[in-house]
């Protein structure tokens, strides 16, 4: 008898437990089949992979943390041109698993599968679980989030944080009130994507002006909406500090996070740019474009000092070549925007490029070229049919604006456009649910409206019926 209880309670444990891990099924499936498509990927296409250009410089720093216990490309020179989150994760990475990239490179597999479950639950919530689903299996092979996993840059990292401040604060929305586990994750999250590149104060400048803007539309209640603001603004704040008070130390500079946008400005803004077949609108370096400005500054041994002199003069001789071209700024900013939304990403380091005699790799390049057309086509028709719904998107609209302007600014590139790329699939998501739902605000509830408007009210007349009447009376 007591056997059979037992096995009773087990059974209804395991249907319990069965009924509560349902819901996480998706998302489980998502994860594991995003994994699978990053793993193979790393595993051919990026076989022989090994870091050059700035993923050898991230590593460098990250191993010189570990060995020299000093943020420093060169030996015991220290550096403020780079963000430090993604060197210290690698240099905790080898701590475990040795030196080598490709252990850094699973994590990024990792990261990468992780946003695909943020698309899912993203597009689940704003469009229902078929086409979360649907959403996060077309992030899953989506080789424009793919191949950023199979590099040492900082793109999957910090998409993965953006896309995740993105879903936060639409969860704000849908329960604002006692929300306090959402509001110090998205300050925590605001504060890594800070750490990752520099660019994410910019991000949360964009955070404070959303909340304002929800609690000015009533879309947010006040007091709650001012107290987290504040709490989640201070938290970003406290993470990046004490990064900042390193910098001021080490250069006698305010420098939040890092510098380095000289460097890019140089880069985009020069001669060579214009006239160098494969990269007009691009970015040369400046050693190779602008050798009369680079050469005062030396190559390996600059100290911090040296760096922010360096941006500084890289930013004036930048701004100066602006002003001596400014008819010709239209031309190159229309370059920008095209080589921004050119479908596939080319890159001196990516693997695609670096192996590109390799079945896996001519297999990818065309997935590239042809997959985020489609996307591009359906978000922009999302865009449209979900404007109606700008409350709930006024942030990740907000982020896309962003980066655009950005890539116009700084200069062109498809690369630039890969902390929106997990957005144009959600919106994406969204054109498909208008097209094949029949919720409010879709095709088909249109249809059906204009439909019933035309139709007469119940129990009056047709028009035939109307005109038999007549001619009955006229006999």
């Amino acid at each position: 008898m007591c056997r059979l209880i037992t096995c009773s309670i087990i059974k209804q444990e395991i249907v319990l437990q069965m009924k509560r891990a349902k819901p996480l099924l998706p998302a489980i499936g998502i994860f594991c089949l995003a994994l699978l498509v990053r793993v193979i990927y790393n595993n051919t296409v990026a076989h022989n992979y090994f870091p050059l250009h700035d993923s050898l410089f991230y590593q460098t720093i990250g191993l010189n943390i570990v060995k020299e216990h000093c943020f420093c490309l060169h030996p015991y020179i220290s550096t403020v041109y780079r963000a430090p989150l993604w060197p210290f994760i690698i240099g905790a990475i080898s701590i475990v698993f040795g030196p080598g990239d490709y252990y850094a490179r699973l994590f990024l597999c990792l990261v990468g599968s992780g946003t695909c479950v943020l698309i899912y639950l993203f597009a689940r919530d704003l469009f229902g679980w078929r086409i979360g689903v649907l959403a996060g299996i077309i992030a899953a092979v989506y080789p424009e989030l793919y191949i950023y996993d199979g590099w040492l840059y900082t793109e999957s990292l910090y998409i993965f944080l953006l896309f995740a401040v993105c879903y936060g604060l639409y969860r704000l929305q849908r329960a604002p009130r006692g929300n306090w586990r959402i509001w110090i994750t998205c300050g925590i999250l605001l504060g890594l994507l800070s750490l990752t590149r520099p660019n994410g104060i910019l991000v949360i400048g964009l955070f404070i002006a959303w909340a304002l803007i929800m609690a000015w539309q009533k879309l947010l209640p006040w007091r709650p909406t001012a107290r987290g603001l504040l709490a989640t603004t201070l938290i970003s704040i406290i993470l990046i500090a004490p990064w900042t008070v390193r910098n001021y130390l080490v250069s006698h500079t305010f420098i939040p996070v890092a510098t380095g946008d000289g460097t890019v400005l140089l880069g985009a803004y020069n001669d060579e740019m214009l006239t160098t077949p494969g990269f007009k609108g691009l970015w040369i370096d400046p050693l190779k474009s602008r050798p009369d400005v680079a050469k005062p500054y030396p190559l390996f041994t600059c100290t911090p000092p040296c760096e922010v002199a360096r941006e500084e003069a890289y930013k004036n001789a930048a701004v100066q070549w602006i002003g001596e071209h400014i008819s010709i700024m239209p031309h190159l900013l229309k370059l920008h925007l095209l080589n921004m939304w050119q479908p596939d990403t080319h890159e001196a380091d990516l693997p695609t490029d670096r192996f590109p005699d390799q079945k896996s790799s001519q297999t990818v390049l065309a997935m590239m070229k042809t997959f985020p057309i489609a996307i591009f086509i359906l978000a922009a028709l999302g865009f449209a049919v979900t404007l109606w719904r700008w409350r709930e998107l006024l942030f990740l609209y907000s982020i896309i604006a962003l980066t655009i302007a950005q890539g116009l600014i700084f200069y062109g590139s498809a690369r630039f456009r890969a902390p929106i790329e997990p957005m144009l699939i959600l919106l994406a998501a969204g054109a498909i649910w208008w097209l094949t739902h029949k919720e409010e605000g879709t095709l088909r509830w249109i249809l059906d409206r204009i439909r019933h408007e035309n139709q007469p009210p119940t129990g009056a007349p047709t028009e035939s019926e109307v005109s038999i009447s007549s001619a009955t009376r006229i006999d």
